[in-house]
């Protein structure tokens, strides 16, 4: 698949397959999944521009490398995105958080957005997309589409597990957009939800039931 990139990194992917483990309780899926985007967004952040500047060490001056200062905005898909937000400010503390909720139709399946608050001017802004599992590919698309209408021009995407119909279905909306994710799984059940997948990823981090 073009413009997706699989993590095949051992520490992801021991993680993440703590975190599909039924018996994982919520304080360490929690843990898991900020682990792991902290992880997930060292490998998408691989191409940031860096400047060259001048520091005094103990011994002499050096010429050393800092993340050039353009704007970045992790937007999480909420709710459970939010669970990834701890892990990438820990590598991007300058970074804006955006915030779009979307919520999926228990039966139709399709996504309906609720709120949008995103730092301004947007189109300074490169956006990274939180979004643990992209399953049907409904909300991401729509996260990407509300971005984009606002003005944004730099949008990638970290997901931790994948089905191939929710990369289909962004690729076929956004081609620009480049995917990180830890797994792509087989396919969605009749529920739309990943298999095998981990289950719901907000309930599992908020102890909450659908």
């Amino acid at each position: 698949m073009d413009n997706v990139i699989v993590s095949r990194h051992p520490l992801i992917q021991d993680k993440l397959g703590r975190l599909r483990d039924v018996r994982t309780e919520a304080s360490a899926f929690r843990s898991f999944v900020r682990q792991l985007a902290l992880l997930m967004t060292y490998e998408a952040t691989e191409d940031l521009k860096t400047d060259e500047v001048e520091v005094q060490t103990p011994l002499a001056t050096a010429r050393v490398h800092t993340i050039a200062r353009r704007a970045i905005c992790i937007v999480p898909v909420l709710r459970a995105g939010l669970g990834m937000v701890e892990g990438m400010l820990e590598l991007l503390p300058h970074a804006a958080v955006g915030h779009i909720g979307v919520e999926r139709n228990p039966e139709t399946h399709l996504p309906s957005e609720y709120y949008c608050k995103l730092p301004e001017p947007v189109r300074d802004y490169q956006f990274i997309i939180a979004d643990p599992m992209l399953a049907t590919g409904g909300s991401a698309t729509w996260v990407v589409d509300a971005i984009k209408k606002r003005g944004a021009q730099d949008i990638r995407l970290v997901a931790l597990i994948a089905a191939p119909e929710g990369i289909r279905r962004v690729q076929a909306s956004h081609p620009d957009v480049r995917i990180h994710v830890a797994a792509i799984d087989e396919r969605l059940d009749e529920n739309a939800y990943i298999v095998p997948g981990l289950g719901d990823a907000g309930d599992r981090l908020y102890q909450t039931s659908h």
